[in-house]
This record gives structure tokens, C-alpha cells and sequence, in this order.
């Protein structure tokens, strides 16, 4: 009777294990069905192929276990929503830059770009060795997202402008596209900054609406045809170092995911992160020259006195978002200390290099 006992015992307790191992068989196979909006135009050159080739990374990391598909600014939500649509689940992940988003959170826009900041490669450094990821994900947390560095532009351009920029007092009045912190800095010297996304910035600077606008630079900026409503463009991006393009992903999905695919997802916006940087490195230059020679565009630096101006009050915008709440003025001493680092090495590294480089016979 005992033996009898237990050999059933035994075959319920085999099959139960069978089952459980069955259950768990599944849900490794189990294929992930995932909207990314963006707000960025769709396949939109850089930036829209970028949240593009983040979205085909992981379905060929996780062997198309999750499944992206990437819905353009304005499919699902307008472009300046998604950040929402992705906190509540309306989507499982979304494409943009962290300074959009300044109105959740000031401590945001050290994530995206700083004036006079990191440049691309000092941004990766201070996310993934500094401790920019832990108050990042930190910052995010509270809006039920986990978010990653997902591509970078380089350094930007100034923009383009209708009329020539020769001293700080042509800033004043002057209406500009021009987000996160720099449009607070031209605020700040007498300017008008406006927020508008990306499909919107040709039209309002042909009317009018706008007197200049920045974007991105040589690559994107043509692909816009931004030199057919302006001729003068300025450099450097001083309002834009290295910026950093984001992924923020609904949290509640990601944990819904296997733990071998969660870090694949991670894993792919690592890779696209620096294939972006690449592309536009290597398409800059073609399109600046193209810009230049064959239509005409005006190519100039803004004057070294504007720059010193503009610099001052960068530094005062970005030391006063520290005073905002907490988390900013974590980001603002962990970012500010690394910046310090990066230019004493920079003096004996790179740009000891890059003057040695451009030296003359």
C-alpha cells in the first residue's frame, strides 16, 4: 500500500514539474509584440532610421522575440507626446531626446545636451562609466520608464538664420526654434524660444513665423532642405555638444520580458547608439560641402565675443536648474565634476591632437 502511495505521489509530482518545465518552454518562445513611437518623422534620414535600426537590432538580437514596430511622429501621438504614451503603456517604448521633456522633469535635459557640455564621446563616458545611467534611470523612475542611450548626433550646428548674427544685441527679439536648454539661454539674452518638433520647422521658417531655427547639422539639415528658407549658417553648435538621442521603455514591459531578452534590448540600444554617432560622422562632411557649393549657403562662425556672452549665461542657466529639486542637482554635480575632468584631459588629448593635425608645413 505504502509503495502504491507512493508511486502515485511520485507521478503526480512529475507531472507537475513536466508542466511547470512546459509553462516555462513557452513563455522563452513566446514572441513579444511592441510599438515604438518616435518623435521624429518616419525613416526620417539619422534620426527617424535611427529609432529604425534600434527597433531591427532587437528583433534580431532577441531572434524575434520581441517584435518592434516603429510608428512615426503623429501615427499614434503627436511627436511631443510620446513620452506619455509610453509612461502609460499606450506604447512599450519610445525614440526621442531626454531635453523634450524638461516640463516632467528639469534634471531631464542633462541626458540630452548641456551648452558648453559634454561632447559625444564625454557623454558616453559620463552615462555608462560616470554614473549619468544610475541618475538617469533614477530620474525616469517616477514616470514608470527605464531609459537608454539609444544614438548621438555629434556636435551640432548653430543654425540657420535670416539675417547675420555680428553682435549679442542680434540676438535680441530674434524668434528661434531652439529647445531645452539653449532656447532658455536665448531667452535669457532677449531672444524668443520656441518648441516646435521636427515636420514643423521648414514651413515656419519659409513664412516667417520663425527668424531662425536650429536642427541637427550638415546631414540633417539638407534632408530638411532648411537652405531653402535660409542662407546664413552659423557655427558651433554651442546650444547642442554632443547630443544624446534616448530609448525609454515602458518598465512594466521590459520586466514582463525574460531576463536574457531585457539585457538583448539593452544590448541593442548600446549598438545603436553608436551606429548613429558613426552615420552621421560619415555623412556631415558630403552634406556641408553640398550645402555650400552647390546652393550657395553662407557658412560663418559666430563671433568669438557673442560666444563669450553666450557662455556666461549658459553656465548661470545650468547652475540654476541644480536649485529646481534633488534629483537635478544630482545630475548637475555628477555631470558638472565630469566636465571638469574631460576638459583637463581634453587640452592633452584630443585637442592637442586636432591642433597638431591641422598644422601647416
Amino acid at each position: 500500500m505504502q509503495r502504491r502511495k507512493f508511486l502515485k505521489t511520485a507521478g503526480v509530482t512529475a507531472g507537475a514539474v513536466a508542466t511547470a518545465a512546459s509553462i516555462a518552454q513557452a513563455d522563452e518562445k513566446k514572441v513579444h509584440e511592441w510599438k515604438m513611437v518616435t518623435t521624429w518623422p518616419k525613416n526620417f534620414p539619422g534620426l527617424g532610421t535611427g529609432a529604425e535600426f534600434l527597433a531591427k537590432k532587437i528583433n534580431e538580437l532577441t531572434d524575434g522575440q520581441v517584435n518592434v514596430k516603429v510608428y512615426g511622429a503623429g501615427e499614434i501621438v503627436p511627436p511631443l507626446e510620446s513620452f506619455d504614451a509610453v509612461s502609460n503603456g499606450t506604447a512599450q517604448m519610445g525614440h526621442g531626446a531626454a531635453y523634450y521633456w524638461k516640463g516632467k522633469s528639469e534634471a531631464a535635459q542633462f541626458f540630452a545636451a548641456v551648452p558648453f557640455g559634454l561632447n559625444a564621446m564625454e557623454m558616453d563616458s559620463w552615462i555608462y562609466h560616470g554614473g549619468g545611467l544610475e541618475i538617469w534611470q533614477e530620474t525616469y523612475a517616477p514616470f514608470n520608464l527605464v531609459p537608454a542611450a539609444a544614438g548621438n548626433t555629434g556636435v551640432q550646428m548653430g543654425g540657420w538664420f535670416n539675417k547675420e548674427i555680428n553682435a549679442i544685441e542680434d540676438l535680441k527679439g530674434l524668434k528661434m526654434r531652439i529647445p531645452g536648454l539653449g532656447g532658455e539661454v536665448l531667452k535669457r539674452l532677449g531672444g524668443t524660444p520656441i518648441s516646435l518638433p521636427g515636420g514643423e520647422i521648414f514651413t515656419s521658417l519659409q513664412s516667417g513665423a520663425i527668424d531662425a531655427t536650429e536642427w541637427v547639422g550638415p546631414y540633417n539639415d539638407l534632408a530638411f532642405g532648411l537652405h531653402k528658407a535660409a542662407k546664413n549658417y552659423y557655427y558651433p553648435g554651442w546650444h547642442e555638444p554632443g547630443t544624446t538621442l534616448e530609448t525609454f521603455i515602458n518598465k512594466d514591459a521590459l520586466d514582463s520580458l525574460p531576463e536574457n531578452l531585457q539585457k538583448k534590448v539593452l544590448d541593442a540600444a548600446r549598438i545603436a547608439n553608436q551606429d548613429m554617432f558613426a552615420e552621421f560622422n560619415a555623412r556631415n562632411g558630403h552634406a556641408l560641402k553640398e550645402l555650400v557649393e552647390k546652393h550657395d549657403v553662407q557658412l560663418k562662425p559666430f563671433p568669438d565675443d557673442v560666444l563669450k556672452e553666450i557662455r556666461k549665461i549658459s553656465d548661470e542657466v545650468v547652475a540654476e536648474i541644480a536649485k529646481k529639486d534633488a534629483i537635478s542637482q544630482k545630475a548637475y554635480d555628477s555631470y558638472i565634476a565630469f566636465r571638469e575632468n574631460a576638459i583637463a584631459y581634453a587640452e592633452v588629448s584630443e585637442l592637442a591632437y586636432l591642433r597638431a593635425r591641422s598644422m601647416t608645413n
